[in-house]
């Protein structure tokens, strides 16, 4: 699937202007216009809260003859008011040491005037203060909103109870075990004409700045919370967000955005609404991937093709239903299918390996894809190289669900024949597989592949120190895949875990035949450390 334009958001509930407000007496009305984000992608990552609330301001309002302040360090006054700023359509701005930022905003605005919601100081000069306590009743008489009910916040709650505001019928956020701060003032805000919302504005927020997510909601855009993630492939709810409406123009809330590298083409991944299974477009952590390893048709090469399709999935679902209970993490069950299988003669094309013919799989990992279940192609080379193999299964790899799994014992150099010598592969072409399995994936805006290297010996992949784990399209995986004894196993295990590169996930196979004894789901849960990201069996 080709990367599309980001999609748009109907946000619900921000369509009347002061529905469920009394408005206050007089004939004055404050003006409010809304601005459109200038670009697709829009960031917003000051550090501090109340550059955060300021640079909100800026993104999503034009003009706004009222404002409502709040000490940064004034939960109960932030949180009431959020309540006064999304239910009258205006910015929330919060002061910290330094009040000229927050002034300036104003200024900016055209605010003239302020509702300052408990302990703030905004000083002398600008627009007419109202203050008021932290207090629901304080804050409808000086707005003339009719807050729709109180709802105390936990403390780790203050940006899911913020982003869930609406606009239509404000609910009053409370700091729980927390009394109302500020003093009452005299007199009440004009009223807001309220302009039609956003709807096409989606603000992904990390969580950090309540004001700025208030600021927001007041703006009528939808609000997305990452669960903290500054990768938008990591949330399902940010994938189904972007998807569910074209052309969004997305606001990216939160300081740790400015960190990650890619965010453009990220966000356009997920907005294409591809999940992987298991839901989001991040494979790991979070998830345990169980896995058949075989090949179509025949049980010689492992315990996939013991059985037909239909069944191979089912036993698969069964393998990967008895680690649930086991572990906190999404499990999800898979195929390994080998692909390219090592041969004995040369062939045709006198490289040691059989290619099956990528129509012939087809239905194997199709039918997977649908019953939810993740498919890795496994290569055996022989004497061509992996890129050479992996290019005659690009269609495959091109499904959102597929990856791709190199297996270095069956790759030979010249003259070199199978069963002979265990093979090996050195770090250069594992990278070029690497740059080519990334490019495939961001050119097709893809879900995040996983590259799985198998690996029993230290001299299977000379170099490995040096593997490119840089790409964020991959997931790249030492798959340890050694039989025997369970000591020889774990020793096996701690050898492939010394001086290995950072970034790497990890994965462990149990063979039904050759190991002794093989591993029941407990044992390989408790008895190997660190778990597994990727559990096969053969």
């Amino acid at each position: 699937m080709r990367s599309r334009a980001l999609p748009l958001v109907l946000t619900a509930g921000l369509l009347a202007a002061c529905t469920g407000t009394d408005e206050p007496s007089g004939d004055e009305q404050a003006t409010v216009t809304l601005a459109e984000p200038g670009q697709q992608l829009t960031l917003v990552a000051d550090e501090d809260p109340a550059g955060a609330s300021v640079s909100t301001s800026r993104t999503l309002f034009e003009r706004s003859g009222v404002a409502v302040v709040a000490d940064a360090d004034d939960r109960a006054g932030t949180l009431l008011g959020a309540s006064a700023a999304v239910g009258l359509g205006v910015p929330l701005l919060v002061v910290e040491s330094d009040a000229a930022p927050v002034a300036e905003e104003l200024e900016r605005l055209g605010a003239t005037d302020v509702l300052a919601v408990g302990n703030v100081e905004l000083g002398s000069d600008g627009p007419e203060v109202l203050a008021v306590p932290a207090s629901p009743e304080a804050v409808e008489e000086a707005t003339g909103l009719e807050f729709a009910d109180a709802e105390e916040v936990p403390v780790d709650g203050d940006a899911a109870a913020v982003a869930g505001l609406n606009g239509s019928e404000p609910a009053a956020l409370r700091a729980g075990g927390e009394e109302p701060s500020g003093e009452a003032g005299d007199g009440t805000l004009p009223a807001v004409d309220r302009p039609e919302p956003l709807e096409d504005v989606v603000v992904l927020a990390t969580g950090e700045s309540v004001a700025g997510i208030a600021t927001a909601r007041a703006a009528g855009a939808q609000v997305v919370l990452t669960g903290g993630a500054t990768d938008p492939r990591a949330s399902a709810d940010v994938v189904s967000a972007l998807a569910d409406a074209p052309n969004t123009s997305v606001v990216a809330l939160g300081a740790g955005f400015a960190a990650e590298d890619g965010l453009d083409w990220k966000t356009a991944t997920a907005a294409t609404g591809e999940q992987l299974p298991g839901g989001g477009q991040l494979l790991f952590p979070g998830r345990l991937i169980v896995a058949l390893y075989g090949h179509p048709g025949t049980g010689a090469l492992g315990v996939m093709g013991e059985q037909p399709l239909d069944a191979a999935i089912e036993r698969a679902q069964e393998y990967a239903a008895s680690y649930e209970p086991l572990v906190d993490a999404t499990v999800v069950p898979a195929f390994e299918i080998i692909a390219t299988v090592a041969s004995s003669s040369a062939g045709s094309d006198g490289n040691y390996s059989a290619e099956a013919d990528p129509e012939f799989l087809r239905p194997w990992v199709e039918a997977a894809g649908k019953a939810g279940l993740y498919v890795v192609l496994d290569l055996q080379p022989g004497r061509t190289d992996f890129v050479t193999q992996a290019e005659q299964y690009r269609s495959l790899l091109e499904l959102p669900h597929v990856g791709l799994a190199l297996d270095p014992e069956w790759r030979l150099g010249p003259g070199e024949v199978h069963l002979e010598q265990i093979g090996s592969v050195g770090v250069e072409e594992v990278n070029q597989v690497v740059t080519w399995l990334a490019d495939l994936t961001r050119e097709s805006a893809l879900p995040q592949k996983l590259l799985v290297l198998h690996q029993f010996r230290l001299d299977m992949l000379p170099g490995r120190e040096r593997v490119d784990t840089s790409r964020d399209e991959l997931a790249v995986m030492i798959h340890a895949d050694g039989q025997g004894g369970q000591g020889d196993k774990q020793a096996t295990w701690a050898a492939l875990h010394r001086d290995a590169p950072a970034g790497l996930s990890w994965g462990w196979k149990n063979f039904h035949d050759e190991d002794l004894p093989m591993l029941t789901p407990g044992e390989t849960i408790s008895g190997v450390a660190p778990v597994p990201d990727l559990i096969s069996y053969q």
